[in-house]
């Protein structure tokens, strides 16, 4: 950047909390997708009026901003494709503030999801999202990319939960929108739009979360498989009969192994999918309703079904889900993590169609997820140095978006579009829809200063390259 320009940005964020060494910048060139961008400048501001300086700078001069949480982003969210200015605001962590009378939590963006959840809980409330990062992420990052978790099947995605936001806009204007009141119909719901919008419409400084009480019960089961179809009807069944688990995870075979390998928790490697169901409410009706799903899984197939009895071994059965990431990430070098959604019908179907290009590419694509929303999770554990397979792999994730939409479904359940799956968006929504979204984000951000490159394909881009 220009010396005239750093001087300026001087005048509003002290020395101390500026990184120019090249070390330093080089931190914040990746995050835990694929790629990586040096940016110019990175800046730690820590408040609101910080920003907005730093955003009326940028159109000043025409220079881009990225703001940045803990970077937990698995479609490349934050990073600073267009190099620039990154606006790390994981510094930005005073508030966290339980309201137990009204059922919220006030909290700055830097604030660790993990620690709101423990905040509310004890105060006897609860914070519904629960990403499996959320103890490393920021709830400003879980915001832009309207997070979710195994807990999105019964209470829905981080959308459902804000309810007021103060905002810092492209431009630098500070603004207010909603409330601390859960009703409020004033005018177009403009914290709806931020909540998701990825950083491209606006940067949280504040937010204000609907809080539940806490489910006075909850029990755990984890049921086997000797066939993957099986288990995607087993879950279906489930939803059939009425019941709504708090949890449906879903480990595949490759899971299931890579984890034993990772951490041994005798889990069966013989099987090809592992179900693990939480139900949550009244007592009476959680001892009733997990009898439900022992008799459906058994019924569909299941060989094994077994019931946690207490805190311990449900601990032990979610342990096995929670190792899943850092299992396969010993697998190979590179990982590809996606996360199409397909509805709760189709399940079964997605997951042949999985299997199918799994076979077609020969490659070591692994699936787990969030099973009873339909929000699958296939990854592809492969080397980024092997050009050929790299290719294999770009087609094989192109089939994936493809499949999912054709099966009525979507290119994103919860890790955002970001830069790797801005190819497919107009599969999707059609050249209208995209038009429209665009109209948005210019008249939101005229200069196209807030994190540009991300959710909108460059023109002409009709596929992901990751070589």
């Amino acid at each position: 950047m220009k010396e005239a320009i750093l001087k300026e940005i001087q005048q509003i964020i002290p020395k101390n909390r500026m990184l120019t060494d090249l070390q330093e910048r080089y931190a914040y060139s990746f995050d835990a997708s694929f790629g990586e961008y040096l940016p110019e400048l990175v800046v730690q501001p820590q408040t609101k009026e910080e920003i907005s300086e730093i955003m009326k700078l940028a159109n000043k001069y025409h220079f881009p901003v990225y703001p940045r949480g803990s970077a937990t982003s698995l479609s490349g969210g934050p990073l600073p494709v267009e190099g620039g200015v990154v606006l790390d605001l994981s510094q930005m962590k005073k508030k966290l503030i339980i309201d137990k009378e009204n059922l919220l939590a006030i909290v700055s963006p830097g604030v660790i999801t993990g620690d709101i959840h423990r905040k509310a809980e004890e105060a006897g409330l609860f914070y519904p999202p629960d990403p499996s990062s959320s103890q490393v992420s920021t709830i400003g990052g879980n915001l832009l990319e309207n997070s979710s978790g195994p807990k999105g099947l019964k209470y829905g995605t981080t959308k459902e939960y804000v309810i007021g936001l103060e905002v810092v806009t492209p431009t630098g204007e500070i603004i207010r929108t909603g409330g601390k009141t859960v009703k409020n119909v004033t005018g177009y719901d403009l914290t709806r739009l931020i909540v998701g919008s990825e950083g491209t419409l606006g940067i949280v400084t504040e937010a204000i979360l609907r809080l539940i009480p806490k489910p006075k019960a909850r029990k755990t089961l984890m049921a086997t498989f000797p066939k993957l179809t099986d288990s995607g009807y087993a879950i279906t069944n489930i939803l059939s009969a009425g019941i709504l688990p708090a949890a449906m995870e879903l480990m595949d075979q490759a899971c299931i192994r890579a984890v034993e390998h990772f951490h041994p928790l005798g889990l069966p490697i013989d099987a090809e999918a592992v179900i693990i169901i939480e139900v949550d409410g009244h007592p009476l009706a959680v001892d009733e309703e997990i009898k439900m799903c022992q008799e459906i899984c058994s019924r569909a197939g299941a060989t094994s079904v077994r019931v946690a009895r207490d805190e311990k071994e449900r601990d032990e059965i979610w342990k096995a889900r929670k190792m899943v990431s850092p299992a396969i990430t010993k697998m190979g070098p590179t990982k590809i993590s996606e996360d199409a959604t397909v509805p709760r019908s189709q399940i079964p179907a997605m997951m042949e169609r999985l299997q199918e290009i799994k076979e077609k590419y020969q490659l070591n694509l692994v699936v787990f997820g969030h099973a009873g929303d339909g929000n699958l999770h296939p990854n592809i554990i492969t080397d980024k140095r092997n050009k050929e397979e790299m290719k294999r792999v770009e087609d094989a994730v192109g089939e994936i978006f493809e499949s999912a939409v054709e099966l009525g479904g979507t290119l994103s359940g919860e890790h955002g579009i970001g830069i790797l799956k801005a190819p497919y968006m107009e599969m999707e929504l059609g050249k209208a829809g995209m038009m429209f979204m665009k109209k948005i984000k210019e008249a939101w951000d005229p200069n196209n200063i807030l994190n540009p490159g991300k959710i909108f394909p460059k023109p002409g881009q009709t596929r992901v390259v990751l070589r």
